[in-house]
């Protein structure tokens, strides 16, 4: 069984990190936690999908609630080296996340998390957990059950949240699609941003478009938006429910 770390200090590290203008540069522990309130979520490599698909893209997005809820920032550790950490940062919705390469598996040994996966030929790396540090003192771990392969159950971000403020607004999740030259996708756009959503925009092709839109949305024309898993339709749909909802 793991040990849960709660209420006992973290292991004093230097990450070795780089710079953007490609110097190395020592980060330690208490520059990260000193001070402040950090999420943590700690998982098995880069490139690794579960940790490319939902770990890192969902604390990514939830990371303006945290920042609400008193959370100063949020950390992702990985046994892998500076280099990788950042190359997979660059594809990743990674804007709101600091990337933190635990190269020699120092800080993942500290925190009595670093595993065997020869089996996988990884070598030694971080077993999958996360949690939330105050000043240096672990407050609250959610450590993954010990089962074969690699469980994902209870360190993600939305269980986190929940332990830190389980009144947290999250952010909405709004999606536009759109082509290139549409006056309609403009204003739609236009209006989600008076709304005050962020919104991701899909820019369609002009080859099968109508196609691709009506397999969707059952509609054919653009643009079509969606709001937290609901279609609401095109411009005039959008404009009848942003009345609704004012």
């Amino acid at each position: 069984m793991f040990e849960s770390k709660e209420g006992q200090k973290i292991p004093k590290v230097a990450f070795r990190t780089r710079t953007p203008e490609g110097n190395w540069k020592n980060v330690t522990t208490d520059e990260l936690f000193n001070g402040r309130t950090v999420v943590v979520f700690s998982l098995p490599g880069a490139f690794t999908p579960t940790c490319s698909t939902t770990h890192l893209p969902r604390y990514n997005e939830l990371a303006p609630a945290f920042f609400a809820s008193g959370v100063d920032s949020i950390l992702c550790v990985s046994v892998n080296d500076a280099f990788v950490m950042n190359e997979w940062a660059t594809g990743q919705e990674a804007d709101n996340i600091v990337m933190v390469p635990d190269g020699n598996g120092e800080f993942s040994a500290g925190m009595g998390m670093l595993v065997d996966k020869a089996d996988l030929g990884f070598g030694k790396r971080s077993w999958r957990y996360s949690m939330l540090v105050k000043d240096g003192v672990v407050q609250k771990m959610f450590i993954e059950p010990e089962k074969p392969g690699d469980p994902f159950e209870v360190s993600d971000a939305d269980t986190m949240l929940g332990h830190v403020n389980p009144g947290a607004k999250k952010p909405d999740q709004v999606a536009i699609l759109t082509r290139d030259g549409c006056s309609f996708c403009a204003k739609a756009k236009k209006l989600l941003k008076e709304k005050g959503y962020d919104f991701a925009e899909v820019t369609l092709p002009n080859t099968n478009r109508s196609r691709i839109v009506g397999a969707i949305t059952g509609k054919g024309t653009v643009p079509q938006v969606f709001i937290n898993g609901q279609h609401i339709g095109g411009l005039e749909d959008l404009e009848r429910w942003a009345k609704k909802a004012a």
